[in-house]
């Protein structure tokens, strides 16, 4: 890492104490890796959790007229797949707060609305790929189905299935190298179709079809469907018209491992953004089990929907939703409230924009390894994210950016700088670009990734805890 700022890898600097933290703390995030695939399911494994610890849902606000005062706990969400959090402190709101925002949406594979065929004899599911893949790593890989169907009588059913071993599981075939002679001729993009990747679904017939000697298979038309939709109806009470309002989302049916002989690296699907959820999820949970009284600046955790398509819709990160919060926590926290204060607390508020970075892989060139991330470091700060001329970027003001060097080097927080890639070769964004157009002093900081948008990534422990310090940091910096 030659002429690389003296940043200071963690593993060759913590005691042994220390190492038995990281790992302990990484156990449990592991474990919420495996509860918690899709962004419905982040929802309904946090809210009970958030009840639990004294959050109570903001809607009561509007109901009981109450104020919220220091130490008070909220929470709102937003259509099942999108929250927002906040612990109450002492300043006043046109002072600003502290805001973490991350994403908890994933690269997947999504059911179309008809999505169930038969051909030969078999049974397949058509899907449409949700955000940015390569589209090959998702053949030949076992796959389960989460989501939620709402049938036309309102019933929400949930569905997962394929994540325990007594469970089926499904899969996408891919062609066998003896006869792929032209498919390997062509580029990666070009040598998996989207409309190719139709997921296995079953691939007998409903045996009472041919229970009586005058039938036979060829005379019924669509048996193997016909047995696939039976058994769906009988298991989980779902029509085949019931897939129209349906979310099911195919995710890769594997667990979160430790990789190495080590055990240093995690190995799992939707490390992007889930990591940055699960670590400032914990740091607001620490701010929330301390001394209420002594946080000043109010902290809001941020918990999108729908940044691997562009932020897009109302759960997205471009919709009004972390702004409505804001405004409702003015509301409720002031006599007097006028617009006027709210545009000063978006003005004079903080926010990190809590998103993975690009680690540097050894097996590639693609990065600056001057200016790049590499696992173990630490939490990574991202000035802009953008592609080739800094499109799409927010890139962070040098004022907040000296700010956050501050809190992290007083709180002994292993931390880095990094980018996405080399300039010309590509980029993307994070939610940053929208809370700055609020205003909003931003910048991106999150933990090194290795195969990001793989189903299988990976991330250093050592990395994960000391981004949940970074956050938690951020969070104490303006307490008594």
């Amino acid at each position: 890492m030659s002429d690389r700022i003296d940043f200071k890898n963690a593993w060759c600097n913590i005691t042994r104490e220390e190492k038995d933290v990281i790992f302990d703390y990484c156990s449990k995030y592991m474990d919420f890796l495996n509860r918690v695939k899709t962004e419905r399911e982040f929802i309904d494994f946090v809210i009970p959790i958030l009840e639990k610890n004294g959050f109570v849902n903001i809607e009561s606000y509007f109901i009981n007229g109450r104020k919220l005062i220091p130490g008070d706990k909220v929470y709102q969400n937003v259509h099942g797949k999108s929250l927002l959090c906040a612990v109450i402190g002492i300043d006043a709101p046109q002072n600003g707060f502290n805001l973490i925002g991350s994403h908890i949406d994933s690269p997947r594979l999504d059911f179309k609305q008809n999505p169930i065929y038969e051909e030969n004899e078999t049974v397949y599911a058509k899907t449409h790929y949700y955000g940015g893949i390569k589209k090959y790593q998702w053949l030949a890989i076992p796959l389960a189905l989460h989501g939620v169907v709402i049938t036309k009588s309102g019933e929400a059913i949930k569905i997962a299935i394929g994540e325990n071993e007594s469970e089926p599981c499904f899969t996408i075939t891919d062609l066998l190298p003896h006869l792929a002679q032209n498919q390997m001729k062509k580029s990666m993009s070009e040598a998996v179709l989207g409309e190719s990747l139709n997921i296995i679904l079953g691939s007998t017939p409903e045996i009472s079809e041919f229970s009586n000697e005058d039938n036979d298979r060829d005379s019924v038309k669509n048996a193997f469907k016909s047995n696939i939709l039976k058994i769906l109806k009988d298991k989980y009470n779902i029509d085949e018209q019931d897939f129209i309002s349906a979310e099911i989302e195919a995710v890769p049916a594997y667990k979160a491992r430790d990789i190495g002989i080590d055990r240093a690296i995690i190995g799992a699907y939707g490390q992007d953004d889930r990591v940055c959820a699960f670590t400032s999820l914990s740091a607001i949970f620490d701010i929330s089990n301390g001394k209420h009284q002594g946080l000043k600046r109010t902290a809001v955790a941020y918990f999108s929907d729908k940044e691997e398509v562009g932020s897009m819709g109302n759960t997205g990160a471009q919709s009004k939703n972390l702004e409505n919060f804001m405004f409702y926590l003015c509301n409720f926290m002031l006599d007097n409230y006028s617009e006027l204060v709210m545009r000063k607390c978006i003005s004079s508020s903080h926010l990190i924009s809590a998103d993975v970075v690009t680690g540097v892989d050894a097996n590639f060139d693609v990065q600056d390894k001057k200016n790049a991330s590499y696992l173990g470091y630490g939490a990574a700060i991202e000035k802009y994210t953008g592609s080739r001329g800094k499109a799409g970027a927010s890139d962070a003001n040098p004022e907040f950016i000296a700010k956050l060097r501050n809190i992290f080097d007083k709180n002994g927080i292993y931390w880095q700088t990094g980018e996405l890639g080399k300039v010309d070769l590509g980029g993307g964004g994070t939610i940053a670009q929208y809370m700055a157009n609020m205003g909003i002093q931003v910048i991106d900081c999150g933990v090194p990734v290795l195969s990001m948008h793989s189903p299988f990534e990976l991330v250093s422990k050592a990395d994960v805890y000391y981004t949940y310090k970074a956050y938690l940091a951020f969070y104490n910096e303006y307490a008594n």
